[in-house]
Parts: C-alpha cells; sequence; structure tokens
C-alpha cells in the first residue's frame, strides 16, 4: 500500500469531507489547501494525482489522533520523516483506542488471522530481536475491518426502499398518506407484483372467522340472533 491508499480508506471509512480533512492536518500543525488534499485523493492514474509523502500522512495520522481521541496539552508529536506500516498500524491502533485482543478480533473479522505475539512484534523497536515488519497484507486487511465496523454514513442519504437489507428497508418504508393512492391500490390488490399487497394493509379486518365454520351453521346462528 501507498500513503496515498491509507489516505483514501481513512476519509471513506469516516466520512470525512475536504473542509474536515484540511481541519485534521491543521490541528496537527500543518496548514494544506483543499486542491492540496483533492490531489492526493485523486487515482494513482489520474492526471492531477501527486504523490502523499511519508511527512504529510504522519501528520494526517497525528491529527487524526487529535480528531478521534481530542488534542494533548503540550507541544505538538514531531511528524515522522520516514513511515512504515508498523508505525501506520500504532498510530490507528492509538487513534482508535483499540487493545491487542480488539484488533485481533478485528481482523478476524474479515477472515485474516493474527496471533497476539505476531501482533506484539510490530511493536517493538526495530532493533529488538522479536521485531517483524508489518507487511501490506496486515496493514490492508485491518484498515478493511476498520472500514466494515466503523464506517460513518453520509449524512442525508437515501436509502432505497427496494434495498436487501430487511431491517434497513423496514426501517426507510412509510404507508402512504394518499387517500387516492389507497383506493387505487385496493382496488388492485389482487396483483401478484404489488408490494402493499405483500405488507400490512392498514385498513385490515380485524374479524376472525373461523376456518371450520359452515354454511349451514353460520344460517343457524343468524337464525338464533335474531
Amino acid at each position: 500500500m501507498n500513503n496515498n491508499d491509507v489516505l483514501r480508506k481513512l476519509r471513506y471509512t469516516f466520512n470525512f469531507n475536504d473542509k474536515q480533512m484540511v481541519a485534521i492536518f491543521a490541528s496537527a500543525g500543518e496548514e494544506v489547501s483543499r486542491e492540496q488534499v483533492s490531489q492526493w485523493l485523486k487515482k494513482d492514474n489520474d492526471s492531477d494525482f501527486v504523490a502523499l509523502f511519508d511527512t504529510k500522512l504522519a501528520v494526517f495520522l497525528n491529527g487524526f489522533i487529535n480528531e478521534k481521541r481530542g488534542k494533548k496539552p503540550g507541544p505538538m508529536a514531531t511528524p515522522e520523516k520516514r513511515l512504515s506500516n508498523n508505525i501506520i498500524l500504532t498510530k490507528l491502533k492509538i487513534a482508535l483506542n483499540l487493545q491487542a485482543e480488539q484488533i485481533i478480533a478485528l481482523l478476524e473479522s474479515v477472515d485474516f488471522r493474527i496471533s497476539k505475539p505476531e501482533l506484539s512484534a510490530f511493536s517493538r523497536k526495530v532493533d529488538h530481536q522479536h521485531y517483524r515488519e508489518c507487511k501490506d497484507q496486515v496493514l490492508r486487511n485491518l484498515l478493511h475491518a476498520i472500514d466494515k465496523t466503523y464506517h460513518v454514513e453520509r449524512t442525508g442519504k437515501i436509502v432505497s426502499p427496494t434495498t436487501s437489507d430487511p431491517k434497513v428497508a423496514a426501517g426507510n418504508s412509510k404507508p402512504s398518506n394518499n387517500k387516492k393512492d389507497f383506493v387505487k391500490k385496493k382496488a388492485n390488490k389482487a396483483a401478484p407484483a404489488s408490494p402493499w399487497v405483500e405488507g400490512a394493509r392498514p385498513n385490515a379486518s380485524n374479524v376472525y372467522v373461523n376456518p371450520n365454520s359452515t354454511a349451514g351453521s353460520k344460517r343457524q346462528k343468524l337464525k338464533l340472533s335474531k
């Protein structure tokens, strides 16, 4: 993965707009323009694409920590001149306040298995005997798992009532208050493809009819009632 991939993924997951992206950089002491942010978020084959340097991504991740955990008093964190997947993973862990067990569970949610000792090795110092390099595969799956768990939907997003998710469909479907529409639907209630027939009808009869009753018994009851 390159730095632009990480930036794009975090922007998408947390639905940051350009103004928020600029503010996140600013909270870590870096003034950037919306045009710069736009260029960093372009696809690699776009003519306006600009590669994001390690220092800039480090600044963004520091700002992301401020965004999620709150800004600590005192001097700002110095951004790293050289980033590695290990450092990026550590910063994501801090920003989202994740424990080792939670990271392992996140990775398992996307069918990626890792042991606690393997995960701990990513946090060791480079000269430590148990240090291990965090490969792209691990970081990519972690970002995917974070998106799956923390994804922020756009506010005011319209969800189609034909969505395959029954919970979402139920939450967004509302009965019509238009009397003409109701009369029209009632007249055509025998149509097999009508979604109104499949759902609960607002004026359905509440009278219970005994399926074991016969026409003769009904006539007898009528006579008795007279």
